[in-house]
C-alpha cells in the first residue's frame, strides 16, 4: 500500500493510570486495513498517546507506506511533533525520539489533529485495551 491514513488514540484511566493505545489503520479509500489495541499497564494519558503513535509508525513501515496522514486527538502530540511546543517532560522526551527515528523512515507523512468525534475508531480501541486488562 502506497498511501496510509491512520487514526491513533491513547487512554489513561487516572492519570497515571490504567492504560490502553488503538490504532485504525485505512486506505486511501478509507478502507480499514487493519485495526490495533493494547494494554500498556500503568501510564499517563500523553505517554499513552505517544505509544499508540509509534505503534501507528511502525505498521506504517510494516506496510511499506509511501505516504502517510496521521491523525490523532492530541493536541500536545501534534504541537511537539510539528515543532510549535517543545518536549519538556523527561518521560515523553525518549518517546519522542523513538518516534522521530521511526518517523523518518516513512518518506513522506504529516499529522494532523482532529476532534474526538473523528478519532471515534481510535478511542473505542484504546479503551478496549485497557478493558482487555481489567
Amino acid at each position: 500500500m502506497s498511501e496510509l491514513i491512520i487514526h491513533t488514540d491513547g487512554a489513561s484511566r487516572g492519570n497515571p493510570g490504567k492504560a490502553g493505545i488503538g490504532v485504525a489503520i485505512f486506505n486511501e479509500d478509507y478502507q480499514l486495513v487493519e485495526d490495533v489495541c493494547r494494554f500498556i499497564g500503568k501510564a499517563t494519558n500523553n505517554v499513552a498517546e505517544y505509544q499508540a503513535m509509534i505503534l501507528a509508525a511502525q505498521k506504517a513501515i510494516v506496510y511499506r507506506a509511501k505516504k502517510v496522514i496521521f491523525k490523532t486527538d492530541s493536541e500536545l502530540l501534534v504541537r511537539q511533533l510539528n515543532g510549535v511546543y517543545r518536549v519538556k517532560s523527561s518521560n515523553i522526551l525518549s518517546l519522542y525520539g523513538d518516534l522521530v527515528t521511526l518517523l523518518n523512515k516513512i518518506p513522506i507523512w504529516k499529522i494532523q489533529h482532529v476532534r474526538r468525534e473523528e478519532n471515534i475508531i481510535a478511542d473505542a480501541l484504546a479503551n478496549r485495551g485497557i478493558d482487555s486488562m481489567i
